[in-house]
């Protein structure tokens, strides 16, 4: 088994995910389904592809796991644009300041 304590990667990675679902639940509250549900996908999904890439079946894979992790990077940017410019957020004071 590995381990991934002291390693900035997963460490970040688990906290962001961990974040996205506090916020995934607040969008829900806001009957903001469609967004919560992409961005929960697209959020939590960054942390379990950089997870799988630390016991990869070689380098190719490592790199193809990171790579995936990097593009669901840009859609859960993608969805936090649009949930930091749209009205609903607006009215979430505590979030804003974090997006």
């Amino acid at each position: 088994m590995i381990n991934f304590e002291n390693n900035p990667l997963i460490e970040k990675t688990v906290k962001f995910s961990l974040d996205i679902i506090e916020f995934c639940e607040l969008l829900e509250s806001k009957k903001k389904f469609v967004i919560a549900k992409q961005l929960l996908r697209s959020g939590t999904s960054i942390g379990a592809n950089s997870f799988e890439a630390q016991n990869p079946y070689s380098k190719k894979d490592f790199v193809n796991k990171i790579k995936i992790a990097a593009k669901e990077l840009e859609e859960t940017k993608y969805w936090l644009y649009l949930c930091k410019h749209s009205q609903v957020i607006h009215s979430m004071k505590t979030w804003k300041h974090r997006l």
